[in-house]
C-alpha cells in the first residue's frame, strides 16, 4: 500500500516551533559531523534561528570552505558557452526593453484616465485630447450599431407576432362559422314542426250537418 506524502508547513504553536527546531537543529549538526568524518568530506554548515541566532559546523575552516565555494561558482560561470551567453545577454535586452514599454504604457494610461498632466506641455494635452476625441467616436460608431442591432431583432419579433396573431384570428373565423350554420337549422327544423303541428289540427277535424248545428268530431284513423 502506497502511503500519500504529508504537505509539510510551518508549526503554528511558537512552543512547538521552538523544540522542533533545537531537535532538528542537533540532529542536523550531528549529521553533518558524521558525514565529514566517515567520508573524509568538506562540510560547511549554517543555520540561522527565527530570532537571528547563528549556528555552524565547519569540517576544517569555514572561511576556507565559503573561498572554495565562491571560486567553484566562479568556474562554473566561465565554463558557460559562448552562445548562451549571448543568449543570456540577448534576454537580458529583451527584458529590459520590454520593462522601458511597459512603463511607458501605464504612463500613457495614467494620462488618459486624467492622471500625471501636471508633467505634461500644452502640446501633449491637446493630443491626448484628440486621441481621445478619436476613440469617443469609435465608441459611439459602435454603439449606433449595436442599436441597430436590436431594433431590426425588435422589427423581426413584432413580424411573428403579427403573422402569429393572424393566424390566431383566422383560426377563430373558422370556428364561429359552424356555430351559426347550426342555429340557423335548428330555426328551420323549428318553424317546420310548428307548421306540421298546425297542418295535422285542421287535417283531424271533421265538422257533420248545417252550419249553424254542425258538430265537430275526431277522424277515425
Amino acid at each position: 500500500m502506497v502511503r500519500g506524502k504529508t504537505q509539510m508547513r510551518r508549526i503554528e504553536n511558537a512552543t512547538s516551533r521552538q523544540v522542533t527546531f533545537s531537535k532538528r537543529r542537533n540532529g542536523l549538526l550531528k549529521k553533518a559531523f558524521e558525514l565529514s568524518v566517515l567520508c573524509d568530506a568538506e562540510v560547511g554548515l549554517i543555520i540561522f534561528s527565527p530570532r537571528g541566532k547563528l549556528y555552524e559546523f565547519a569540517s576544517s575552516s569555514m572561511q576556507e570552505i565559503m573561498e572554495r565555494y565562491r571560486k567553484h561558482n566562479e568556474d562554473v560561470r566561465g565554463e558557460i558557452p559562448p552562445v548562451e551567453q549571448n543568449n543570456m545577454q540577448n534576454l537580458k535586452h529583451e527584458t529590459t526593453t520590454l520593462m522601458k514599454k511597459i512603463e511607458l504604457l501605464e504612463t500613457s494610461k495614467r494620462k488618459l484616465l486624467g492622471e500625471g498632466l501636471g508633467s505634461c506641455s500644452l502640446e501633449e494635452i491637446q493630443q491626448i485630447e484628440r486621441q481621445l476625441e478619436r476613440s469617443l467616436n469609435v465608441i459611439r460608431a459602435r454603439k449606433m450599431e449595436v442599436f441597430r442591432e436590436q431594433i431590426g431583432r425588435l422589427k423581426e419579433n413584432v413580424k411573428d407576432l403579427s403573422s402569429e396573431n393572424a393566424m390566431l384570428l383566422e383560426k377563430c373565423g373558422d370556428l364561429e362559422q359552424p356555430k351559426a350554420s347550426s342555429g340557423e337549422d335548428q330555426g328551420e327544423d323549428l318553424s317546420l314542426s310548428v307548421e306540421g303541428s298546425e297542418k295535422s289540427d285542421v287535417e283531424t277535424e271533421l265538422f257533420i250537418g248545417l252550419p249553424e248545428c254542425r258538430t265537430k268530431r275526431p277522424l277515425q284513423n
